[in-house]
This record gives C-alpha cells, sequence and structure tokens, in this order.
C-alpha cells in the first residue's frame, strides 16, 4: 500500500494521475554533477558538451530566440490559409468554404493577395513566441522550485499549465497590435494592402485603443490554446517513450528525438485547435468592426457561428504546432542547450513508496 498522504494527494490531481504512474523501477539512475531541478521534477544538470547550465540566463535567451523562429516563421508560412479562415469567419456569405475562399481570392486579388497581412504576422507572432517558449521556460523552473521536486513530478501536468498560462499572458500583449492590423488588411476590403498603411490609419481613427481592444479576446483564445499546446505536447511526448518509442530516449539519435517531437506536436495542435477556435472566431471579427465589444460579438454570431472556418484552422494549427516544436527543439540541438528527458519519479519519492530496494 502507498502512503496514505500520498494516496491522498495523488487522487486529488485530476491532472497528472500519479497512482497510475507509480511503477517499480529497477533502474539507477546515473550519477549527475551538481545542477538545477527542472519543473518537471526530473534532476537536471548541465552535460558534457551542453553550452550553458539549465535555468541560467543564456538557456532562456536562447530559448526565447528558439522561440522567434518558431513561431515567426511558421506563421508566415501559412498566411494564406490564415486569411482564407479569417475572411471565412468574418463573411461566410461570400467565402463558403476553404477551396472556394481560395478560388474567390485568387479571382480578385490574384496570387499575390494570399500574402496580404504577412508583415504584421511576421512581426507579431515573432514576439509572440519570444515571450511564449522563454517566458515558459522560465515560469517552468520557477513554478517547479516553489513546489520542490516531488510535488512538482506529481503535479506535473498542472505545472505545465500553470507556466504556460503564465507565459501566454504576456505573450498575447505583445501580439495584440500586429494582430489587429493583420486582420484589418486581410477581412476589410481597401483599408489598407501593407502594414505601413494600416498602423498610421488606425491611430488616427482609434488611438491606441485599436491595437490593444483585441487583447482580452486573444486571452481568451491564446491562453487556453496554448495550456493544451504545452501541456498536451509534454504529456504526449512521455506518453510516446513509455508506450510507442520502442527503445528509451536516451538511446534514439537526435533526429529519432526531433520525429518524436514532430508528432507529438502535431497531437497537440488538432487539441489546440479545437479548444481555442470559438475565440478565435470573435478575435477575427471584433478586429475587423468599429465599436463592437467581444460579448456583442459571440451573442451575434451564435454558437454555429463560431465555429465556422474550424476545418481550416484544424489544418493550419495541427501543422504550425507540430513544426513549431520541431524547430524549437531544432534550436536546443543547435545551440546544444540542455534537453531533459521525459520526467523521472524522484529518488526520493520511490523512497517514501517503498519502490526502491
Amino acid at each position: 500500500m502507498y502512503p496514505s498522504t500520498l494516496t491522498q494527494l495523488a487522487r486529488a490531481n485530476p491532472f497528472s494521475a500519479p497512482l497510475f504512474t507509480l511503477q517499480k523501477d529497477e533502474s539507477i539512475l546515473t550519477q549527475r554533477r551538481s545542477g538545477r531541478r527542472l519543473a518537471a521534477a526530473s534532476t537536471v544538470t548541465t552535460e558534457e558538451g551542453d553550452s550553458c547550465e539549465y535555468g541560467s540566463a543564456k538557456y532562456f535567451a536562447l530559448c526565447g530566440l528558439g522561440g522567434i523562429l518558431s513561431c515567426g516563421t511558421t506563421h508566415t508560412a501559412v498566411v494564406p490559409l490564415d486569411l482564407v479562415k479569417c475572411r471565412i469567419q468574418v463573411n461566410p456569405d461570400k467565402y463558403k468554404s476553404i477551396f472556394n475562399g481560395f478560388s474567390v481570392t485568387v479571382r480578385e486579388d490574384g496570387v499575390r493577395g494570399l500574402a496580404k497581412g504577412w508583415a504584421p504576422t511576421f512581426i507579431g507572432y515573432s514576439m509572440q513566441g519570444l515571450c511564449k517558449f522563454g517566458f515558459y521556460e522560465v515560469f517552468k523552473v520557477m513554478y517547479g522550485n516553489l513546489l520542490g521536486e516531488e510535488n512538482a513530478y506529481l503535479w506535473r501536468t498542472s505545472l505545465y499549465l500553470a507556466a504556460s498560462a503564465s507565459a501566454e499572458f504576456f505573450a498575447d500583449i505583445a501580439l495584440a497590435p500586429m494582430e489587429a492590423a493583420k486582420v484589418r488588411i486581410q477581412t476589410q476590403a481597401g483599408y489598407a494592402n501593407t502594414l505601413r498603411d494600416a498602423l498610421p490609419k488606425m491611430y488616427a481613427e482609434e488611438g491606441l485603443w485599436a491595437f490593444y481592444k483585441g487583447v482580452v479576446p486573444l486571452w481568451m483564445r491564446q491562453i487556453p490554446y496554448t495550456m493544451m499546446k504545452f501541456a498536451c505536447f509534454e504529456r504526449t511526448v512521455e506518453a510516446l517513450y513509455k508506450f510507442v518509442v520502442p527503445k528509451p530516449r536516451s538511446e534514439c539519435s537526435k533526429p529519432e528525438q526531433l520525429v518524436v517531437t514532430f508528432v507529438a506536436g502535431y497531437i497537440a495542435g488538432v487539441f489546440c485547435a479545437v479548444v481555442s477556435h470559438p475565440a478565435d472566431s470573435v478575435v477575427s471579427v471584433l478586429n475587423k468592426e468599429k465599436g463592437s465589444s467581444a460579448v456583442q460579438v459571440l451573442k451575434r454570431l451564435g454558437f454555429k457561428g463560431v465555429w465556422k472556418g474550424l476545418v481550416a484552422r484544424i489544418i493550419m494549427i495541427g501543422t504550425l504546432t507540430a513544426l513549431q516544436w520541431f524547430i524549437y527543439d531544432s534550436v536546443k540541438v543547435y545551440f546544444r542547450l540542455p534537453r531533459p528527458p521525459p520526467p523521472e519519479m524522484p529518488e526520493s519519492l520511490k523512497k517514501k513508496l517503498g519502490l526502491t530496494q
């Protein structure tokens, strides 16, 4: 029998379900040099060949760079699909489906019209990626240290959720101005064709409010999305190495590890798209219209209206999320950053549960 206090703690946590993961492990952890604690409750140290210490300022800075490259490039690459998705959301009578949306756009604006909004997309999502991934690593370490090694392991999914939500709060503040400009360019015919035209026009009409009136709907959309993105990814990676990959992560080559990253990222992306789509529809309509509130838009769209464009968004977000995690992890490999394995139960917790000899 497990100690009663730990059993109660396990039952009280609906996310990590530690009762189902407490399995006897005869393997002995290899001796490691002193280092920081991983928020997921594994002991992380600087191994030979790593360019910096886990949790150092350099580590966080390079994680932020990875976020810039992963989010900025991928969102820019799918601008045509994003444009059609936004137009389906704000004008479903004209743009009836993905293929119809592409056809109408090319017929009216030419092939170049599919690239509308690429500049605010690149700038905005680069800044968002910097904050999203960089601050996620910061908050994961911070919250993990506050919880302690054993609790951080038992509550690791809750930890991922809290760290990603905190990071996205700041990431959306960085994204909001460019997102507002992007939607105006993409959905309001004749409003502006470039970011250089859109920004002064928006400021002249509504002042600074034009750039931040969509930040609350952005939080509604992006915080659940990011919580799902990070928590689902972390737990999917853990599950893949435990149940699918035929050998331990330590025996997998770097390319094999990146394949696991891509697969886990795509699975997480599908869930992200579904969770965040209603708020995404509100953001698209809100940034197109003047003087409307998020509540008014939500009431007008109704239940069916907020799900317009979901198929396009699943394709876009699934691919985006997989590529983002792949690029982000590749940046870590390139710069030789510490890449901790999936979390393992701390030795101290094993002893408390009687799982060690």
